[in-house]
């Protein structure tokens, strides 16, 4: 890893945390389980220098890491989709979305866009923790003829999702790990030692 994308990691990790897309606590998730921290990308795109900042560091993880040829990009709803426009304009890929239910009328497609069968597509999502929404999507792409070996994502939570996605076929490229985000935060003060050891202990326990 060079250490320019090292410090591009370590930018975006405190980034992330100033404009309140990670905050710590006691927080429950939508699984019923409670987790000392919370992610929400959702506020990225409101800040523009941050959506580009975090887009960069993943169009240039897919470029280092996927060394097949990729003929489409696949955002992952909903979060994921605003995420997967902006790398799909910086690698200059064409982009599909996976709808989150199969649309009621007209040619009730599950994926929109334009995908053939047989076409290298990257899933590309905002954060995992198991890897279940993924793996949702990559069943409708499948579905359609597309092949899905790889999915990027921005943070991985690291509860499962690796390991779940690798039964499937699948290899997942996180731009962030959970421990790596919240070690970057502890070495810049921005996290106590404390809130670091909760992450920690959280992370053991999953």
């Amino acid at each position: 890893m060079n250490s320019s994308n090292e410090e591009l990691r370590r930018e975006v990790a405190l980034c992330l945390h100033e404009v309140g897309g990670i905050q710590f606590g006691e927080f429950t998730l939508t699984s019923g389980e409670s987790s000392p921290y919370y992610i929400d990308m959702r506020v990225v795109p409101s800040h523009p220098d941050l959506f580009d900042k975090f887009c960069e560091l993943c169009a240039g993880m897919i470029q280092r890491k996927i060394s097949r040829p990729i003929d489409k990009l696949a955002g992952v709803p909903t979060s994921g989709l605003p995420f997967s426009a902006l790398v799909s304009h910086k690698l200059q890929l064409p982009m599909i979305f996976v709808r989150k239910g199969r649309k009621p009328h007209g040619r009730k497609k599950a994926v929109e866009g334009v995908l053939k069968k047989g076409d290298r597509v990257v899933a590309i999502d905002d954060v995992t923790t198991t890897g279940g929404s993924l793996k949702n999507a990559i069943e409708k792409i499948r579905m359609m003829g597309g092949i899905v070996e790889h999915v990027a994502v921005f943070v991985d939570r690291e509860e499962g999702a690796r390991e779940y996605l690798e039964k499937n076929s699948v290899q997942l490229h996180p731009c962030l790990k959970i421990s790596e985000l919240a070690k970057h935060l502890h070495e810049s003060s921005a996290l106590s030692k404390e809130g670091y050891s909760q992450i920690v202990a959280h992370l053991e326990g999953t």
